[in-house]
């Protein structure tokens, strides 16, 4: 499995998980908190999840983008 699998596997994974989760409003804060702060349990591994969340969020926003430009 090469890394870009992993890295999205590991994101829907996370995803999926997070979705279940029902926070209240001071472990939100706690949470946000604890990431600037770099304090969550598997920083990195949180991080590079979260990065690999957003390059894929950013493609998906090209490739609706060069849809659109395609079709106009």
């Amino acid at each position: 499995m090469n890394k870009f699998s992993l890295s999205l596997l590991i994101t829907v994974l996370i995803g999926l998980t997070a979705c279940s989760q029902n926070q209240t409003a001071t472990e939100k804060i706690i949470e946000k908190t604890s990431d600037a702060l770099d304090r969550r349990p598997n920083e990195k591994m949180r991080d590079a999840a979260e990065d690999a969340s957003d390059g894929v969020n950013d493609a998906g926003r090209n490739i609706k983008e060069a849809i659109k430009n395609t079709t106009n």
